[in-house]
């Protein structure tokens, strides 16, 4: 009976515990930093930067690896009859021979035209141009996930602005109806007012699923199930978005100091000076130390398996020197491409820069703009929400027809959106700004 009591107790703890993560999982509510972590480790697109960083470590430990001496082990066992010379004792017999060959052969390259000390320090290059790409990967996953999270939010408020005009015009529809019964007004403007409410449902739905696509695309950035729910954080109300300082030349600085681009491209450039260097090294000789062990057995000898290996043991030690006089022009070409790819690496390098600062330019041009919008946009959204207020009032007593309402409510409406897309385009090209610089995005 105990026991019994104890098992229920353990199952009902079990899953309490399992119904609390899972209403713990649908509570959370998702802020810009916790996007921005979760992607960084989750994400496919930074996963894939990171094995190939490790691949790029690898093989920098396979190229240092190269200059060690390397070490074989061979045997062989062999048949043949007829006169033929023993592979052992070298003498030419008529007979019937088993014989068995085994080994060991080391061979060590001494020099090699210092191709292997510029493979390994181009491999070093290539480790550290693999680490600044991981980063490239993780910049440009944490500028989407800013551009998409802003965006979902400016989606979720229009849901509001939307909802908002919707309730006000089937308000205005059931005064409509009530002027229609009594007299005051003619049919078209009951019918107005009804057409109004129509497109203003419809746009609540269009909001909804931009709202939805948004957070679709938020959740494939996160590599989230698109089953799993996901609710995201509202921004400071207090934010100030108007009064920021933007110092142009200091951004310019700080972005081309921080961007990893900027740095991989100077990489490239060394990477491929050190593929000069390993071509020209195939004008230069190669010299090897070489060394072997060995021993064997012939069935035409009378001694045992075990003297004969004895006796038959043999050392062996030398150089061996390669020098190169015609390699139907191989290394010259090498050494062609390696230049041209110098050239090429050193445009790309300010094809790179030039994006950086155009970049950083747009992005500067636009903050500063949005800034200005916002004050404009700000300023219209106030007068347009007075005077759409008063059109109401006048509405409410006669004085106005549905059809300026109408025209009142969509002027408002629209002075609402261009109100939401200033601040979040603002905020938007604020955070770009400073994350160029290398400062943190927080909202």
């Amino acid at each position: 009976m105990k026991l019994y009591i104890i098992l229920a107790g353990f199952l009902f703890a079990q899953v309490a515990f399992a119904q609390k993560a899972k209403t713990d999982s649908i509570s959370k509510v998702w802020s810009l930093e916790d996007c921005i972590s979760y992607a960084i480790e989750n994400n496919i697109t930074i996963k894939d930067a990171t094995l190939n960083k490790s691949i790029s470590e690898v093989d920098y430990s396979k190229s240092k690896s190269a200059k060690l001496p390397d070490l074989f082990g061979s045997a062989s066992q062999g048949y043949s009859s007829g006169t033929t010379i023993d592979p052992i004792t070298s003498d030419y017999v008529s007979d019937e021979i088993h014989n068995t060959n085994i080994g060991i052969n080391s061979s060590m390259t001494l020099f090699q035209g210092n191709q292997l000390n510029n493979q390994v320090k181009q491999n070093r290059l290539l480790v550290e141009q693999s680490v600044l790409l991981e980063e490239e990967a993780k910049n440009s996953i944490v500028i989407s996930i800013l551009e998409t999270y802003l965006q979902t939010l400016y989606s979720k408020e229009g849901i509001t602005i939307a909802q908002n005009n919707l309730n006000a015009s089937e308000q205005e529809v059931v005064r409509a109806k009530s002027r229609l019964d009594a007299g005051s007004i003619a049919l078209s403007d009951y019918t107005e007012a009804q057409s109004q409410a129509a497109t203003n449902k419809y746009n609540v739905i269009a909001a909804k699923n931009d709202y939805a696509l948004n957070i679709i695309t938020l959740k494939q950035l996160l590599e989230l199930s698109p089953l799993e729910k996901l609710e995201i954080e509202t921004i400071d109300e207090n934010m100030d978005l108007v009064n920021l300082e933007l110092n142009k030349e200091a951004i310019y600085t700080n972005a081309l100091d921080y961007l990893p681009e900027v740095e991989a491209s100077n990489t490239v450039i060394s990477i491929n000076e050190k593929e000069l260097d390993i071509a020209k090294g195939g004008y230069l000789p190669t010299l090897s130390l070489i060394g072997s062990l060995g021993s064997g057995y012939t069935s035409i000898n009378d001694n045992t398996f075990g003297d004969q290996l004895d006796v038959n043991f043999n050392q062996k030690l030398g150089l061996s020197l390669s020098i190169p006089i015609f390699n139907r022009n191989q290394t010259k070409a090498a050494v062609q491409t390696a230049s041209i790819n110098i050239e090429k690496a050193q445009l790309q390098k300010r094809t790179v820069e030039k994006e950086v600062i155009k970049k950083v330019e747009t992005a500067y041009e636009n903050a500063v703009s949005s800034q200005e919008q916002l004050i404009a946009a700000e300023a219209s959204q106030n007068a347009a929400e007075q005077s759409y207020n008063l059109a109401q009032k006048k509405y409410e007593l006669g004085a106005l027809s549905t059809t300026d309402l109408v025209i009142s409510q969509n002027t408002y409406t629209n002075a609402q959106q261009n109100y939401l897309q200033s601040k979040y385009l603002n905020i938007l090209y604020h955070q770009l700004l400073q994350f160029y610089q290398g400062n943190e995005i927080k909202l």
